[in-house]
């Protein structure tokens, strides 16, 4: 079965967070762990991992923390899973060494084959950015309400907000 592994997970969702909060602003991995209940030695591991590989910049100090190291829209979800957990492997056939007593009689070995580039496709043309799209929105649409709770545009109630 072809599932992430926690720490790629951890590191998609530590990359959305920072996205959601915006350019040039830093989170904490304390505070990134907090949001979203991950045991914070773990996060600390995947979020020094996607420093090496440049997807985060780490400032030092009081008010330090994590930041992305380049624009969202940049970065795919098939780059960071692949930083985390190295190459993603649908079945044996489709590794350097992809070899096995049924190779010259497989029937399902094409077929896998082409499975294998679309998901690899798919995973490189989801950025960040695009995972990060819809927790934008409602930010957006929650700066657009004032306190009391009235829309700015007509003074009415303004409609309720989905919350995450």
């Amino acid at each position: 079965m072809l599932k992430l592994t926690k720490k790629a997970d951890y590191g998609l969702i530590a990359l959305k967070h920072l996205a959601v909060k915006g350019e040039g602003k830093s989170a904490s991995a304390k505070e990134i762990a907090e949001c979203y209940r991950m045991p914070l030695p773990l996060l600390s591991k995947v979020l020094q991992r996607l420093v090496r590989n440049g997807f985060l910049q780490s400032e030092h100090g009081t008010n330090g923390g994590y930041r992305l190291a380049r624009d969202a829209s940049r970065i795919s979800a098939l780059e960071v899973i692949r930083a985390i957990d190295g190459p993603i492997i649908l079945t044996a056939c489709f590794t350097e060494h992809g070899e096995c007593d049924q190779s010259e009689r497989c029937s399902v070995r094409e077929p896998l084959r082409k499975v294998h580039e679309g998901i690899l496709r798919l995973l490189s043309g989801i950025t960040i950015a695009d995972l990060s799209q819809d927790e934008m929105q409602d930010i957006v649409v929650d700066n657009l309400i004032q306190p009391s709770g009235k829309s700015p545009e007509t003074g009415r109630p303004a409609p309720a907000v989905r919350s995450h």
